[in-house]
């Protein structure tokens, strides 16, 4: 069954919200120290890197366009999904804080 581009832009957005949720008023140290919080992190991470491989694969060009930094999402989540016993949770930290807010608003201007 083919992938429709609207749907996987609604997951792609869902899972950037429910990070941002999840890290509200929580810092580093709350974190690195709630085992709980980093699996569901990891868990939206997953879902936002294999959403956008699908759209690369029916939407290239626009996806391109429109998040050019999508290479290096979907890189990101083939670590976590395969490189489960390296992940850096500083890096997952930052890239929630800081990029997961950008990319909510380009997947909202898709």
């Amino acid at each position: 069954m083919p992938h429709d581009v609207q749907k996987l832009l609604v997951d792609i957005r869902t899972a950037c919200e429910e990070i941002i949720q999840f890290t509200e008023d929580k810092s580093i140290d709350d974190f690195k120290k709630d085992r709980i919080l980093q699996l569901a992190l990891e868990r939206q991470f997953e879902i936002i890197g294999e959403a956008i491989f699908r759209l690369d694969r029916i939407d290239h060009e626009n996806l391109a366009i429109k998040i050019p930094e999508y290479q290096k999402i979907i890189g990101f989540r083939n670590v976590i999904a395969h490189g489960y016993d390296i992940i850096d949770y500083d890096v997952l930290w930052d890239f929630a804080k800081e990029r997961v807010p950008k990319l909510l608003e380009k997947a909202h201007n898709y």
